[in-house]
């Protein structure tokens, strides 16, 4: 977001306010923006600067209006458009950004800015050709800039070139290597890649938190908790994704379930633009804060002041990572759990949360900067979608032939993933493939799909390629059109698999090497069919092609599959949050016993 000191005879607040909003430091400049205001409310230079401060500090409704009246004042004002196109955006008001910006381009066509703006707004709209082009564009004027490298880097993971992320990420942090949001995004996309090692995946993350997170370790303090054993804990839960998210639909059956007396919970929602499932959440915890308007340090002394016992990381570095709180640690026993698959690589990070399936004892312990703590019975709980409809007759019942199907992120649709599923299609004649995600409506990521299929044999005619569609019961109804999901690996799926599994469809799943990879293995495990994952490429497509061939079986499995979910652990919310609650019982002990309550890694 862009400040802005022009020379000419402004006030020299203008050009203090934007130095105090490059440092970060925006309550500084909000205020001292407000104050010069007072002697020249008509400074456009002042609204925008004010509006960028705003903001940053997560309010983004008044940074809108702010912008909105420096551009009444100077309608050809290049900064608060972009600024305004930039909230919009946050604010999913897309036709209004597109009207900023685009009219920002017809008068200045080399405004890098804006076309950064603009290709996170085609980007988000599925039209990844166009994004690309547009940054593209903006690189030939402005190479050195570290966040076009990293916008491209995120459009070509959504396209799932992950090659290509990684060496614009890589550039992205070479650029600007204070900034830890780059380098964060850097390690999701590295639980994405093929053939990834393990330990060097590991060792990335420890040094993305010795470079960003240790530094702060001098801030670390005792927490003067009271370490008595059996008292009731204060639970704190932070993410970004306490709306319409697959790390919602996880959480809340656990919120639902929680023991309000023994385990008060406050959520910490980093969340710009809430929804009706954030409404609904917070109806159902003991205290509800916003936080986007925070920043790390001002988060984490309110966690303090919460007297939080035990804090817990719904979000790891996926997304606008949240993990410097964490750092610094406010809470005595901190916890990662659910929204990635990975380490989080901090050292004040004390416990993850998994199972012996997706972490196998003996298997993934050095892997971790975290202790694992293993749920008995899975390391998640799911709340199937009250939008379901009833299970759909198999289609090949109708269309004689069998039809695979993933409607997984295009990222985890990686090479050696479409040389399996080539192979499946060539040994199951008159069989087909469907695909559905919201990146199959750009015609540039399917012409390159269907060209590598082309590759190995497989024609277009044989490949369905579906986009978004309009609710989440709509979504829910192409299952019907599946009669084998196939799961992507090395990095699985989870809502998509136990989706799939509530609409009859049975999931077969690659168990991998790290967690990202195993997360299959416990859902199966959970509903009682192991056999559907296999520890090899070629036993994977060796029962996709038996599992073809046995209609029988798959009538069978598309009848009872709804009624097995329902039985089973995964969507057993009292059974799965009694151990959890148990999990943080025997942490909080463990850390009172150990510390005496003082701060430190349990």
């Amino acid at each position: 977001m862009k400040t802005e000191a022009p020379p000419g005879p402004v006030p020299p607040e203008v050009a203090e306010s934007a130095e105090m909003n490059r440092q970060g430091r925006y309550e500084e400049s909000a205020a001292l923006c407000r104050r010069a205001l007072r002697g020249r409310p008509e400074c456009p230079e002042l609204l925008n600067n004010l509006g960028v401060a705003l903001a940053g500090m997560g309010r983004l409704e008044e940074a809108a209006g702010e912008f909105q009246r420096a551009l009444r004042l100077r309608p050809e004002f290049t900064a608060p458009a972009n600024n305004l196109a930039a909230v919009c955006i946050k604010l999913r008001r897309p036709e209004e950004a597109w009207e900023l910006l685009t009219g920002v381009l017809r008068r200045d066509a080399s405004a890098v800015e804006a076309r950064n703006n603009l290709a996170t707004l085609l980007r988000r709209a599925g039209r990844f050709t166009e994004a690309g082009r547009q940054l593209e564009q903006a690189l030939s004027v402005r190479p050195d800039l570290a966040e076009l490298w990293r916008n491209l880097a995120t459009l070509r993971r959504d396209e799932g070139r992950l090659e290509e992320a990684v060496a614009c990420y890589r550039r992205a942090v070479e650029l600007r290597p204070e900034c830890p949001l780059a380098a964060s995004a850097l390690l999701m996309v590295l639980n994405y890649l093929p053939g990834a090692d393990p330990l060097e995946v590991y060792a990335e993350h420890r040094a993305w938190a010795r470079r960003y997170a240790e530094p702060l370790g001098a801030a670390l303090r005792p927490h003067g908790r009271d370490p008595s054993p059996e008292r009731p804990l204060r639970i704190g839960y932070l993410s970004p994704d306490l709306r319409r998210h697959p790390v919602a639909f996880f959480l809340q059956p656990v919120l639902e379930a929680h023991d309000r007396e023994g385990f008060p919970v406050t959520c910490y929602a980093d969340v710009a633009a809430a929804d009706s499932l954030t409404e609904r959440l917070k109806a159902l915890v003991e205290r509800w804060r916003d936080v986007s308007a925070l920043s790390d340090e001002q988060l984490a002394r309110q966690i303090r002041a919460d007297g939080i016992d035990i804090l817990v990381d719904l979000a790891g570095h996926a997304g606008q990572t949240r993990l410097l709180v964490f750092a610094r640690k406010p809470a005595p026993v901190q916890v990662t759990w659910l929204g990635y698959p990975n380490t989080t690589g901090l050292r004040t990070v004390d416990y993850r949360i998994s199972d012996a399936w997706a972490d196998p004892p003996g298997w993934s312990e050095h892997l971790y900067s975290e202790q694992l703590v293993r749920l008995p019975g899975g390391f998640s709980c799911w709340k199937p979608p009250e939008e379901a409809p009833e299970v759909a007759p198999p289609p090949c019942l109708s269309r004689g032939g069998i039809s695979f199907g993933s409607f997984n992120f295009v990222a985890k649709v990686n090479s050696r993933v479409i040389e399996a599923w080539a192979e499946i299609l060539r040994r199951v004649p008159g069989s087909r493939l469907l695909l559905k995600y919201s990146g199959w409506d750009d015609q540039g990521v399917r012409r390159r799909l269907e060209g590598e299929f082309a590759r190995l044999g497989v024609s277009a005619e044989r490949l369905v390629l579906l986009g978004s569609t309009y609710g989440w019961r709509e979504h829910l109804s192409a299952y019907g059109e599946v009669d084998i999901a196939l799961d992507p690996f090395p990095y699985n799926g989870t809502t998509t698999t136990c989706d799939a599994l509530w609409m009859g469809v049975p999931v077969l799943v690659l168990a991998g090497r790290m967690h990202a990879g195993r997360v299959g293995v416990s859902l199966l495990h959970q509903i009682g069919l192991p056999e559907l994952a296999a520890d090899s490429i070629p036993l994977y497509v060796e029962r996709a092609v038996e599992l073809a061939g046995d209609p029988g079986r798959l009538a069978r499995l598309r009848a009872e599959l709804r009624e097995r979910v329902a039985r089973s652990p995964l969507t057993d919310a009292r059974s799965f949050t009694r151990g959890l609650e148990e999990a943080y019982r025997a942490m909080w002990r463990r850390w009172a016993g150990r510390t005496g309550g003082r701060m430190g890694r349990t």
